[in-house]
């Protein structure tokens, strides 16, 4: 498996040619948001968990699992194979939260996300060297560094071109790395694999194929479909017989209709100045009237986010009387937040969100003799521009490096 895995700090990518599926799986999820507040905690064994004499643990770090410590088992266990274990209390709804800002990462690459839980996605990027000029394998890296500098987690990444392939790639690359397998080299990486490896193969199929004398997914393969189907089913033969062969036909199912779109951005070092403050939400409301427009939305509600220095984090939002996607009108409604509610402080991210959702078929009311010129004709024919000749091409003023003006 070396040759596939790619870990933090590598300069180089493998040959990720006819690979179209991601998946995205958090390391320690519920430890690792946590932690984020602990840093003393970091090396030492950690799950949250309640500590009641039926508690269970919901998660554990990897020093925890070096112990034999896994989630789903009883707390009075896990503290019987590790007595140093550290227990923290779960902080109900600071793991959707952070999940919410992790997805959204996902689908500013690609609106083709299906996210199985809080911390775990697929994602089908097939179209991504097209539209965003990136292949698989960079849009993977590009989602490991965003999540860790903007949520102070890590995740791991599994590169394949089928579902079933990637999940697997994605457990061999843990903790916090990414193992590509290009099309060319599926069955060279699945063959190679025990039985148990096979997607629904639980302890009782594991044994029927052990007395079958089919010990790995090679052998599966090779074996006649007839003898599967007599021995374990049609269903189950026919289903374990196609994975053995690299067969997933399965495609990413994106969740419900979005019900809203944002953008956030953590700061390298915390921030002070409401001015600079101001001048990145006008990047990300840019970047979110953009995403409006593209996807023919347009929202009542927006919102901002702010996270401070010591991870207190609030989330203020307005209504609208009508919904729109204009770039200039969401980072207005943004700073007046920002300056009603967080006018001091020191701040380590801040994001934008429009909510309440529609598709604007029911058009756009109209002000007679309103002076404000027509913003939306503006942005729309700077998206035409951006299309033609790069994000760079169109930007307003104030959002411009010295020496480009």
């Amino acid at each position: 498996m070396a040759r596939f895995r790619v870990t933090a700090g590598a300069t180089s990518l493998p040959d990720d040619t006819g690979c179209g599926i991601l998946h995205v799986d958090m390391d320690a999820f519920y430890v690792s948001v946590e932690l984020r507040t602990r840093p003393e905690l970091v090396d030492k064994p950690v799950v949250v968990s309640g500590n009641g004499p039926r508690a269970v643990v919901s998660a554990a770090n990897y020093p925890a699992r070096t112990f034999g410590v896994r989630s789903a088992m009883p707390f009075a266990v896990a503290k019987r194979l590790c007595p140093q274990l550290v227990c923290i209390t779960p902080t109900f709804g600071l793991y959707g939260e952070v999940s919410r800002g992790v997805m959204e990462i996902f689908r500013e690459l690609t609106p083709l996300v299906e996210p199985l839980s809080l911390d775990e996605a697929f994602l089908d990027v097939s179209g991504a060297l097209r539209r965003l000029g990136a292949t698989p394998a960079e849009l993977g890296a590009l989602i490991r560094a965003r999540v860790e500098a903007e949520h102070a987690i890590t995740c791991s990444v599994g590169v394949a071109k089928v579902k079933f392939v990637a999940k697997l790639a994605s457990g061999m690359a843990k903790p916090d790395g990414m193992v590509v397998v290009p099309a060319a080299e599926t069955l060279g990486f699945l063959h190679q694999l025990p039985v148990a490896a096979l997607w629904g193969v639980g302890k009782r199929t594991e044994e029927q194929l052990l007395q079958m004398g089919l010990t790995t997914i090679a052998d599966v393969a090779a074996a006649p479909l007839a003898r599967l189907r007599r021995s374990l089913g049609t269903a189950v033969g026919e289903h374990l017989y196609a994975l053995a062969n690299g067969h997933d036909d399965r495609a990413v199912v994106p969740d419900s209709a979005e019900k809203s779109i944002g953008a956030e951005h953590t700061f390298d070092v915390d921030r002070h100045d409401r001015a600079e403050l101001a001048l990145r939400l006008l990047r990300l409301a840019e970047r979110v009237g953009a995403t409006l427009r593209q996807r023919g939305l347009r929202g009542r509600t927006v919102s901002i986010k702010v996270r401070f220095a010591d991870f207190r984090t609030i989330t203020r939002a307005r209504t609208l009387l009508t919904p729109t996607d204009v770039a200039r009108e969401i980072h207005r409604i943004a700073v007046e937040l920002l300056t009603e509610h967080a006018p001091s402080g020191a701040v380590r991210l801040i994001g934008v969100r429009v909510e309440g959702l529609d598709t604007g078929e029911s058009g756009e009311q109209l002000v007679f003799d309103s002076p404000e010129p027509r913003w939306r004709d503006a942005e729309v024919a700077a998206d035409v521009a951006r299309s033609r000749f790069g994000a760079a091409a169109v930007r307003p003023a104030s959002l411009l490096t010295p020496g480009e003006e």
